[in-house]
């Protein structure tokens, strides 16, 4: 498995990964557009040239970022490729100097593995919600906050 920044080329692929969960209610979809503007943010998990895995790390505030659009193709899940992209996303997290990750997910379980913990959305600070605002579920938003204190 060869793990990299994604690039342009790779966009359909990120988009089609994610909107598979999305579309069965497992996570938020993304728009080809929002994939654009974010592919810096992601890192993906590519299996003989094939995307499989994909996750995002979005700076949010200071010292705060989320991990978004986790999704890892359905014939490649639970062999560790999205704990792995996590891991990754973690390491630059650091090296960026954020002291504390957070998800807004459907997915706890698989969260709590990588050591987030589920915690009031209201914990979070304001400059979470400002993609909020565009969001097909806002205000009325059922996932999940969960964080990782980064050390």
């Amino acid at each position: 498995m060869k793990y990299r920044r994604a690039k342009f080329s790779d966009t359909e692929s990120i988009h089609q990964i994610v909107n598979y969960y999305a579309e069965q209610g497992l996570m938020l979809a993304r728009s080809r557009n929002s994939i654009y503007e974010s592919l810096r943010d992601f890192i993906l998990a590519e299996d003989d040239g094939k995307v499989v895995g994909v996750g995002g790390l979005h700076l949010v505030w200071d010292e705060l970022a989320e991990i978004r659009a986790m999704a890892i193709a359905p014939e490649y899940a639970g062999k560790g490729i999205g704990m792995s992209i996590v891991e990754r996303l973690a390491e630059d997290a650091r090296e960026l100097g954020v002291k504390t990750l957070f998800t807004l997910t459907y997915q706890p379980g698989f969260f709590a593995k990588a050591n987030f913990h589920e915690v009031p959305k209201e914990r979070l600070s304001q400059k979470v919600w400002k993609d909020c605002i565009n969001c097909s579920k806002f205000p009325n938003c059922d996932e999940i906050a969960m964080i990782r204190p980064l050390d």
